[in-house]
Order: C-alpha cells, then sequence, then structure tokens
C-alpha cells in the first residue's frame, strides 16, 4: 500500500512538512510554473496528482505572460479531485478570495496555525 502525498508549493513552511512526513505522509514539491520548484502544477495528471496541494496565496497569482494561469491550477484539482489549502492569516481571508475570485469547493483557506490540523484531517 503506498503512501499518501502532499505537494507543496515552494515556501511552504518546513515545520508543518516536517510534520507531515512524521505522520506517515510524503512530501512532493510543485511548481506554479515560474519558479521551477519542482513539478509543474499544469502537468499533474491521474499517475502524478498528489492527495492535497498546499501553499501560500502569492504561490498561485501569476502575470498575463506567466505559462500557468490560476484557473489551470484549479482545472487540475477539479479534475483530479485534488483540495488546495491556502494558508493564509485568518484576518486576510476575504482579501484573499478578493485576489482569487475563482476559489472553487476544492480551494479551503487556512490560518497558518490551522493548516496541519486541516490537512491531517483530509489525507484521513
Amino acid at each position: 500500500m503506498s503512501r499518501k502525498s502532499v505537494g507543496y508549493f515552494e515556501g511552504t513552511d518546513a515545520r508543518l512538512l516536517t510534520a507531515l512526513v512524521l505522520s506517515g505522509y510524503d512530501t512532493i514539491p510543485v511548481s506554479n510554473g515560474v519558479d521551477h520548484h519542482g513539478i509543474c502544477v499544469g502537468r499533474i495528471n491521474q499517475e502524478t496528482r498528489t492527495d492535497i496541494l498546499i501553499g501560500y496565496p502569492h504561490k498561485l497569482t501569476a502575470q498575463p505572460e506567466d505559462d500557468i494561469q490560476i484557473q489551470d491550477v484549479f482545472h487540475v484539482c477539479r479534475t483530479y479531485d485534488i483540495p488546495v489549502i491556502l494558508s493564509a492569516p485568518s484576518h486576510l481571508h476575504d482579501q484573499v478570495r478578493a485576489l482569487l475570485p475563482e476559489t472553487t469547493a476544492v480551494v479551503e483557506l487556512a490560518d497558518p496555525e490551522d493548516t496541519l490540523n486541516r490537512a491531517l484531517e483530509l489525507l484521513g
């Protein structure tokens, strides 16, 4: 039986990633298409999918000339049923929703203090 995996964007809190690994999950770097941090999120498919994606809102904002746009990320996540947790302080959640208006049912906002617990809940 294979372990569940967590895709994470560059800059994700190392303490969070360490806690996930120590809880029995694999962590896999994921690129937003600009930073080349890992597998490009736009190229995720059924074979390379992770069980959840974690990152900060600024990693999903894109400039018009960028290869990967926010709608591409959400399309991949909807297609392969991958929940996304964006970590941001609770008092900024409304601003994040305004910045990323296409957030869908696959995207959850979590305060940094709650991100680990929410990830563990989703990973089951």
